[in-house]
């Protein structure tokens, strides 16, 4: 017969068996930290004062840069709380919460990407009709459609955390709340909650993928056809960022599911990092590979840098 202790709080975990090395840990960690909130910030705020940047590509790559910010500051308190002063409770309202925002913002960047994917579609199949297909009103539209998407798929399974009662063990695998994490540590029937996530991702992630891959099929037939080199090599350099961006997302998504379905036997240390590899790792290298790659926001970079230099 279990006890049920449903009352009580969940403890997470930071590095187990390297308690004494957590404010070693947390120096790298707080510096990739800031180096998102730099970097998509630094993105997000050039996109609003630059107007050379008012167009639709970066108004979708705004809506990347926020939603990499709200992963990032979803996840970076209690990982901190955990490394630095060995915080560990927390309420299952504030849990719920937290998961609720992970997964939904996880969801986001798919639909994100696959916006994106649009947009570069529109761009280069049919770049006379550009501006009148993809005007500022339909671009507010698909990232409410994006937003509601995610939300919208993720309540229900965060909303049956709250029915369930918990009286096994409270201690949760990582320094953040994650919903398979969570159900656990539950003491009910939670087929639905296992099954559900399963077909939010092939429904979802993988359906977007599949549609930005054969998009991107089209745009290259598209590319292909133009007949001036030159002008080949610059359709298809306007995609680089988006396609490293791809990338970027899903091949951390496929290494944290290998390592969750095939890796029972790896360390558990591996899996926790792959889970910050996972959360870190997409929102890190976004702002570097369009920095990098895409010349108006190198320009828009110089000009600022250049501005604080000459008032300084």
């Amino acid at each position: 017969m279990w006890l049920n202790t449903t009352d009580l709080p969940f403890f997470l975990t930071g590095f187990p068996g390297m308690e004494k090395a957590h404010h070693w840990i947390s120096i790298p960690l707080l510096v990739v930290y800031m180096s998102i909130i730099f970097g998509n910030g630094l993105l997000l705020f050039l996109i609003r004062d630059d107007h050379n940047l008012h167009e639709p590509m970066y108004y979708f790559l705004a809506m990347l840069a926020t939603t990499d910010l709200g992963v990032t500051l979803t996840t970076m308190p209690t990982v901190l709380g955990v490394l630095w002063i060995n915080h560990r409770e927390i309420g299952h309202g504030a849990c719920f919460s937290q998961a609720y925002f992970i997964h939904t913002l996880s969801i986001v960047e798919s639909g994100v990407l696959l916006a994106m994917a649009y947009d570069r579609f529109i761009a280069i199949r049919n770049p006379l009709r550009y501006t009148s297909i993809l005007t500022n009103s339909r671009v507010m539209k698909i990232g409410m459609v994006v937003l509601t998407r995610a939300s919208l798929s993720i309540m229900p399974i965060i909303i049956r955390l709250h029915w369930f009662p918990y009286c096994r063990s409270h201690v949760l695998s990582h320094a953040f709340c994650l919903h398979q994490d969570v159900i656990k540590l539950a003491c009910a029937d939670i087929t639905f909650n296992r099954l559900y996530p399963v077909v939010v991702v092939f429904a979802m992630v993988l359906l977007d993928f599949l549609i930005i891959f054969f998009s991107y099929i089209l745009i290259l037939k598209t590319v292909l056809g133009i007949a001036s080199g030159e002008e080949r090599a610059k359709a298809l350099n306007t995609c680089v960022s988006h396609i490293c961006c791809i990338l970027v997302f899903y091949i951390t998504v496929v290494g944290l599911t290998f390592i969750h379905r095939f890796g029972k036997n790896a360390p558990h240390v591996v899996h926790i990092t792959m889970s910050y590899v996972y959360f870190l790792f997409p929102p890190f290298m976004n702002p570097v590979i369009y920095s990098i790659k895409t010349k108006q926001i190198q320009s828009g970079i110089l000009r600022l840098f250049s501005l604080s230099h000459s008032r300084a």
